[in-house]
């Protein structure tokens, strides 16, 4: 598969994973491919929690349910309508749980190319997700990105010493299939943007 079809099937999963675990194998090579991507001053400044414990799976799983009903309480009812039917994470049918972390302090005080952008060493453990998420497609393996929970409770549950961040929970496990629409349009939350509209020409437009 090319990087373009890997881009194209790319879904966020939540209800299509198989119940199967990933094995071990085809986990390490999506991680090495997520461990490879660029990163400002080559400070590499992500880590990989893997978790597959059902006892830390399902106390996440219920936190991030908490989390669920509290955005649902905060809607206008129309919006709570639409967003009832979305499920928002497969935390217990992936099977596991891959805890992206961010370490601002890697590298020490002066890192090549942070000295005016601090935010580039958390877009380069960002990149490390896209890498992860684009490699796992090209394997046949689903990935869902959960942000429903808080920071400080990821913290505790998986043990990060300050100052790293845990930045990303990703649900991956086989699955058995992609939509071919993604979730979020399908339910009508929000459609996609044409390209000529995201597209400026020498100046920004309003």
């Amino acid at each position: 598969m090319s990087v373009h079809e890997a881009i194209a099937l790319r879904r966020d999963v939540r209800a299509e994973f198989s119940g199967d675990p990933i094995d071990d194998a085809t986990l390490m090579r999506i991680l090495g491919s997520a461990h490879r991507a660029p990163s400002v001053g080559n400070t590499q400044p992500w880590d990989f929690v893997v978790i597959r414990d059902p006892d830390t799976l399902d106390a996440f799983a219920g936190h991030v349910a908490g989390k669920r009903r509290a955005f649902a309480e905060s809607l206008p009812p129309e919006r709570t309508d639409t967003f009832n039917p979305i499920k928002i994470e497969g935390i217990r049918e992936s099977r596991t749980g891959i805890v992206v972390t961010y370490d601002g302090s890697r590298g020490g005080p002066n890192i090549l190319g942070r000295h005016t952008i601090e935010d580039t060493g958390l877009f380069s453990a960002v990149l490390a997700i896209q890498n992860l998420w684009l490699a796992a497609v090209s394997e046949g393996i689903g990935v869902g990105w959960v942000s429903f929970y808080d920071e400080d409770y990821l913290t505790r549950l998986v043990g990060i010493p300050a100052p790293v961040r845990p930045i990303a929970w990703l649900c991956v496990g086989p699955v058995t299939g992609f939509q071919q629409v993604p979730d979020l349009e399908r339910f009508g939350w929000r459609g996609r943007r044409p390209l000529e509209d995201a597209v400026h020409q020498e100046r920004y437009r309003g």
